[in-house]
């Protein structure tokens, strides 16, 4: 079976982790800082903080923020169910933000119309989350115009977008945000088996990021009250949570940090050739913008929605690991509990009604590329 994702794992990522094993620290050593400033250094960011998950990430951003009890937070309905969860975990109110069309990406339009009427409502948000589906970077100018017209705190969902760009600047730099999040699952673009990074360009912010995920913990004289007890001495200034990445992990993302770019690069020479050998099937390949680079996590296509279930089936039966990214959110029993129901966001079910992702990761051979859009031609006439 090919896979729709797949890591890539050298022999020097191996021995990174091995040297670790050998080491004396397996948690809260020096690869997470180093794997930390790997990250800040690349995204031209100020600050980055390790943690064990992306969801993890969001949910201390979101903290940091200040989102709790009686806030909302919008993001998109095509998203996995993290970019919205981590809103509920603090307690705030959930909605969403329709996609565009062509991109597939939270809709500037669809943001500003929504804007507009919880002012007159008197309920906006108070943080938006754009997710950078499947490593396009959003429109991330037009919406902080927007969100810097109402007031709003930004957190980018860059969990498929580590090593794109947006308007010349890497994913992370923060310019249009006040926190990015990255996630380092094995599928996406660089891993640490499991893992997550929250960048931003604000002391205070990373200070708060850094207490939520290590359970509100610090040893920082400035941030303690009354005198120490002696150099063992910490204190508990804030409820936090044990969210910390272990040096492992670290270490096996600061070696897969150093092809970054190279990972990128093929994933774009096999959407191109995607591209080329789709062009004359019935499908729509996904679109890449002139103001962003994607880090193309996924590549997908649209395909006729009443060949969708066959296709599928006729594809991963011939050994083709397709997947579908993603079942909009609002429409998932937990969130219809809260009244949200099918027909709430139409372009997000239509693209869902349409939407399969093919096998995207850097070790693709041309062999089984060539395979892929074999079968999928076959499917299409079934």
């Amino acid at each position: 079976m090919i896979p729709y994702g797949r890591q890539n794992i050298s022999q020097e990522d191996i021995q990174s982790v091995v040297a670790v094993l050998e080491s004396d620290f397996l948690t809260q050593g020096p690869q997470v800082p180093a794997f930390e400033k790997s990250m800040a250094d690349y995204c031209q960011a100020q600050f980055a903080l390790a943690v064990n998950s992306a969801t993890s990430a969001l949910h201390i951003a979101c903290l940091a923020l200040g989102v709790g009890k009686g806030d909302r937070a919008w993001t998109t309905p095509n998203t996995f169910v993290a970019s919205a969860n981590c809103a509920l975990y603090c307690g705030a109110d959930v909605d969403f933000v329709d996609i565009d069309p062509v991109t597939f990406n939270l809709c500037p339009l669809a943001l500003e119309k929504k804007l507009l009427q919880a002012a007159r409502d008197n309920c906006l948000p108070k943080v938006i989350i754009p997710v950078h589906f499947s490593g396009l970077p959003c429109d991330m100018q037009a919406i902080k115009q927007l969100a810097d017209q109402y007031q709003i705190k930004i957190i980018e969902d860059a969990s498929h977008a580590v090593g794109g760009k947006y308007l010349g600047n890497p994913v992370g730099h923060c310019e249009f945000s006040d926190i990015t999040v990255f996630s380092f699952h094995p599928v996406k673009i660089v891993t640490t088996a499991e893992g997550g990074m929250a960048l931003t360009n604000q002391p205070e912010l990373a200070e708060k990021m850094a207490l939520y995920r290590s359970h509100g913990v610090t040893r920082d004289p400035d941030l303690m009250q009354g005198e120490s007890d002696g150099p063992w001495y910490y204190q508990q200034v804030d409820l936090g949570l044990n969210y910390r990445m272990t040096e492992l992990q670290a270490a096996l993302g600061l070696s897969q940090v150093t092809r970054l770019d190279q990972f990128v690069s093929k994933r774009h020479q096999i959407a191109d050739r995607y591209d080329q050998l789709l062009s004359s099937l019935d499908v729509v390949s996904p679109t890449r913008t002139e103001q962003s680079y994607s880090g193309l996590h996924l590549y997908v296509i649209q395909v006729p929605a009443e060949k969708r279930l066959s296709l599928f089936k006729y594809l991963r039966a011939e050994g083709v690991g397709v997947n579908v990214h993603y079942i909009p959110v609002h429409t998932q029993p937990y969130y219809k509990e809260m009244g949200f129901k099918s027909g709430d966001f139409p372009v997000s079910e239509t693209y869902y009604s349409q939407a399969i992702s093919l096998p995207m990761f850097p070790d693709l051979s041309q062999q089984d590329q060539d395979f892929v859009v074999q079968k999928l031609a076959e499917g299409l006439c079934r």
